[in-house]
């Protein structure tokens, strides 16, 4: 025990050990490490008593990067405002074909419909990085 009365060395919880084992075995699939060095280390995983032990079994390998969503739409009111562009872009068209028309009219309103779109998902990201209007 230190001053503080907290343990020097952390026992690992399953949930740890679950969390290095998936990275040695996406590093093996990778082709980071052999068929037996992933053997090994999964075998060390499942039996380490303390979280300083399971460090040292990934320490050689690249840290895993954190999955990102897309900015581009990810809000859920531009994928809705996405969504219901679309649902008129079809009904544009349907109506088009229905019409007999030559010319292709309904390519002007869906030009608008994708501008406000891309003007929209602009916006929501400017306003997610800090970006936007400030209100007095």
């Amino acid at each position: 025990m230190d001053t503080n009365g907290i343990p020097s060395r952390l026992r690992a919880a399953d949930a740890d050990r679950e969390r290095v084992a998936s990275l040695i075995q996406a590093a093996g699939g990778e082709g980071r490490l052999t068929l037996e060095e992933v053997e090994d280390r999964l075998g060390t995983v499942y039996s380490t008593k303390y979280t300083d032990e399971l460090d040292a079994l990934t320490s050689d390998l690249p840290k895993a990067t954190p999955k990102r969503r897309p900015v581009v739409f990810g809000h859920p009111a531009v994928r809705i405002h996405l969504a219901v562009a679309v649902v008129l872009s079809v009904l544009l068209i349907v109506r088009w074909t229905v019409s007999g028309v030559p010319f292709f009219w309904p390519a002007m309103p869906m030009f608008w419909l994708a501008m406000s779109v891309l003007v929209h998902a602009r916006v929501r990201s400017r306003f997610r990085r800090g970006g936007g209007i400030a209100v007095a």
